[in-house]
């Protein structure tokens, strides 16, 4: 991974501003002000490196990529652990530094610390998120398997009743198991059964009612 990988337009920093970025960079890296130099910290290069980022310098990006992409893939590692994913969440800190950079504010911290807050932040939320996804797997995994349990649960007790029904239908009488069969197996109504079996709709009662009370005593309903 290159800071090459990040290059987007970004509106330029003032003159003067741009002007004083220089002149440190300039105490630091030439010998013309071997004096100077002591008194610029790699901080203060830094911070003028993100300045210039903010201005969409990408050579300023460059610079400021190969000082501290090593420690913000370190931090990141010692909070995933997985090297892959460890680069992917700085390919994403990197790409923030990039769009980002206007917001650093020199006067409330360095330009290091900024990016390693924003690189444990994200390395954090990386965390997060692949706790919520397994969480969220686990879940549609327990309610699949729950579903399933409960599918096969009833699906067996509604077998386990079907023949027992079977078992004490059996035992009826022939008209019984007639009428009740027509009943509630054929859904006629009584008159209807009346007429298909030429019988009184009384009759028809009787039996079915002799039927069910017969049926439910085999299947030890109580009432």
């Amino acid at each position: 991974m290159t800071a090459a990988l990040y290059t987007q337009t970004r509106p330029r920093v003032g003159v003067a501003q741009t002007a004083g970025v220089r002149e440190k960079l300039r105490l630091v890296t030439t010998g013309s002000e071997a004096d100077a130099a002591p008194q610029v910290s790699l901080a203060n290069v830094l911070d003028a490196l993100l300045i210039r980022v903010a201005g969409g310098d990408q050579n300023a990006f460059s610079e400021l990529y190969d000082h501290i992409a090593p420690r913000v893939l370190g931090l990141v590692k010692r909070v995933l652990v997985d090297h892959a994913q460890s680069e992917e969440v700085t390919q994403e800190v990197f790409l923030e530094v990039w769009q980002n950079a206007q917001k650093f504010e020199a006067g409330k911290g360095t330009a290091t610390t900024w990016v390693l807050t924003m690189a444990h932040r994200r390395a954090i939320d990386r965390v997060r998120a692949s706790q919520a996804g397994r969480d969220r797997d686990l879940k549609i995994g327990i309610r699949d398997f729950d579903e399933r349990v409960d599918n096969v649960q009833e699906t067996v007790e509604i077998r386990i009743e079907h023949e027992r029904v079977k078992r004490a239908f059996v035992r009826l009488s022939e008209l019984q198991r007639e009428a009740v069969s027509l009943a509630y197996y054929g859904g006629y109504s009584h008159s209807e059964i009346s007429n298909l079996l030429g019988v009184p709709i009384g009759t028809v009662k009787t039996r079915l009612r002799d039927g069910m009370i017969r049926l439910r005593d085999e299947l030890g309903v109580r009432t």
